[in-house]
């Protein structure tokens, strides 16, 4: 298997409503609009987002469950003040807003909020890990 991560999906309890934020609220281009399921291209990887019990039962498992899903998805900024804009702006348009941006042990600068799944996002400042010319993280 190739060392490549293409779609990330995450099962919404409201496709509408989800669909609104990660459009409207984060300003997310839907690409190659469907119906029943939206694409957001965030880089080289494709963001899914898909009705959680239709997701479930393609991969034949119980759509029930609570608490910490055990998945974070990161956003990473070029600066601290970048990472405070963002949260800010998000703070601004009602968003859930679960860590205030503070700096993290690992030698960064992080925040979090919650998607309306309640989806942890991570907007931090990594200054380890530079960005390529075409803004995508840089580990090598």
């Amino acid at each position: 298997m190739n060392q490549h991560l293409h779609i990330i999906t995450l099962g919404v309890k409201d496709l509408e409503a989800s669909k609104k934020f990660y459009a409207d609220t984060l300003g997310w281009k839907i690409s190659n609009p469907q119906e029943g399921i939206a694409f957001f291209q965030a880089g080289g990887v494709v963001l899914a987002i898909y009705p959680r019990e239709k997701l479930a039962e393609d991969a034949l498992v119980s759509p029930e469950g609570s608490g910490f899903p055990g998945i974070t998805l990161a956003y990473n900024t070029q600066s601290e003040s970048e990472v405070d804009e963002i949260i800010s702006d998000l703070k601004a348009k009602g968003v859930k807003i679960i860590k205030e941006p503070q700096k993290v042990f690992w030698g960064g600068y992080s925040s979090y909020f919650a998607d309306p799944d309640d989806y942890r996002w991570e907007v931090a400042y990594n200054p380890f890990f530079p960005f390529d010319e075409n803004g995508n993280l840089k580990l090598d």
